[in-house]
């Protein structure tokens, strides 16, 4: 499957995203990202250690924090979070997999970059879209997912 066809396939069929490294400020593209998503009427769980709430949803320090109804639900980990720290989130993404079999999918944002943690998120059966932002490639390819919904 090509990186296009994994996209696609990955933003028609999963609904549940948590956004690691949100912000609060609506400046940031982190914010922006999160609130497109959640426009689009996906369920965005916000992950920042330093916020009670963005975008009227309650915020998470981590994964591995989230209610265990949530964690059941979780389906993609989008992270927003400087490269250097993708394998500790990776790290809890397969730890919550062995346990509930999800999430399925992590996206890394433009910019960020760990091949190794890629590595070991597919070794644990999960997809891996890397250096894309969710934001644009909805966008661009939006009418190609609602199409085949």
């Amino acid at each position: 499957m090509s990186l296009r066809e994994t996209i696609l396939n990955v933003l028609r069929k999963y609904r549940t995203i948590a956004v690691v490294g949100v912000s609060r400020n609506p400046e940031k593209d982190s914010f922006q990202v999160a609130s497109y998503l959640k426009s689009k009427g996906y369920e965005v769980i916000p992950i920042n250690p330093f916020a009670d709430e963005v975008l009227g949803e309650k915020c998470y320090g981590s994964i591995l924090d989230l209610p265990e109804n949530k964690k059941k639900r979780l389906e993609v980990i989008n992270i927003f979070r400087p490269s250097e720290e993708v394998m500790s989130i990776v790290n809890q993404a397969i730890k919550l997999r062995r346990k509930y079999g999800t999430p399925y999918v992590i996206w890394m944002q433009l910019g960020i970059r760990d091949d190794k943690a890629a590595e070991k998120a597919v070794s644990a059966g999960l997809t891996v879209i890397m250096g894309k932002c969710i934001m644009r490639e909805h966008r661009n390819n939006e009418k190609y997912i609602l199409e085949e919904k």
